[in-house]
């Protein structure tokens, strides 16, 4: 290759020059003439071609040209958005913790969009009633899902009473913050996992930071068939 690119930013940034390209012409172009807008070597533009292409936002294009000799590569730029773009999920649900926050009473509302949530987290089929009907195996389920979410649970027993401790918050600036939204929502998440499982445990409440390194979720066994 005669010409080298000597950063990963200046890749990135001539990779979009190349789809940026390619967008704007009506035509699938020529490896040639990208080159020749974008003022560099025909290598440099079929090694960022590749990658692309490999990413899925170009593709090569039929030249549908009929006649002796190989026709040239075309490519066109797949009509859809950027995937490998950057990502500010943490940016969305700052907002949505704010609009929550705005509300007359933030925490129910919390509350309920968090059962919401929990009423689709576990994808497995519903427990059957036996063990659905078995506490422990209830809570085995529900430090599960907990734990796939990523809150490091742990199952924990004081004075005869069922806890789990939530070791990590996936959503901890955020908590920190507005802990009359972000808290509530993680309460409702897990008592809508288990509604939907129809278990004799319900989550009484959720102390928040509890300790510097612990909320604490506290469990009530109900009787079957309530």
């Amino acid at each position: 290759m005669t010409s080298e690119v000597s950063s990963s930013g200046e890749t990135a940034g001539r990779r979009r020059e190349v789809l940026r390209v390619l967008r704007a012409s009506v035509d699938p172009m020529t490896i040639a003439a990208i080159a020749d807008v974008l003022g560099v070597h025909p290598n440099t533009v079929r090694f960022h071609l590749d990658s692309l292409v490999g990413d899925g936002q170009v593709e090569q294009v039929e030249s549908g040209r009929k006649g002796p000799g190989r026709p040239p590569l075309l490519f066109g730029a797949v009509r859809q958005m950027d995937r490998g773009g950057a990502r500010r999920y943490r940016l969305l649900a700052e907002i949505l913790v704010q609009a929550f926050a705005a509300e007359k009473d933030p925490r129910a509302k919390a509350l309920a969009a968090g059962r919401a949530w929990g009423r689709t987290l576990d994808p497995r089929p519903k427990p059957s009633p036996r063990d659905a009907a078995n506490p422990d195996k209830v809570i085995g389920r529900l430090v599960d899902v907990l734990d796939e979410l990523g809150f490091a649970p742990e199952r924990r027993r004081f004075d005869g009473q069922q806890q789990i401790g939530l070791r990590h918050c996936p959503f901890l600036e955020l908590a920190e913050n507005r802990t009359s939204v972000v808290c509530p929502i993680h309460l409702g998440l897990m008592q809508g996992a288990l509604e939907t499982w129809d278990a004799p445990v319900a989550v009484d409440r959720l102390d928040a930071f509890a300790e510097p390194d612990l909320c604490l979720t506290h469990l009530k066994l109900e009787a079957v068939g309530k």
